[in-house]
């Protein structure tokens, strides 16, 4: 059996398919992790928080997760294997 990785969706993506490739991953439907990614964001409390650890914004701090996330994680070589 060979191991499970994390690739960017090609089937399952709005974007750029990091929030669809995580869903495949963690057997989830990837609009849940797109509204969790989304509550995560305007969450008050959360954002406070966030800014307290970090300095900047959550929204911002959440595009830049997001672009890093694109650089890293690699895209899904053959989607016939899923």
């Amino acid at each position: 059996m060979k191991p499970k990785r994390l690739y960017r969706s090609v089937k399952n993506k709005i974007l750029c398919g990091v929030c669809g490739g995580i869903g495949e991953y963690l057997d989830v439907d990837p609009v849940m992790i797109r509204l969790i990614w989304i509550l995560l964001m305007v969450a008050n409390a959360w954002r406070h928080l966030f800014h307290v650890f970090t300095g900047f914004s959550l929204v911002g701090g959440s595009l830049i997760l997001y672009i890093m996330a694109v650089v890293i994680i690699p895209k899904r070589p053959n989607e016939e294997e899923h």
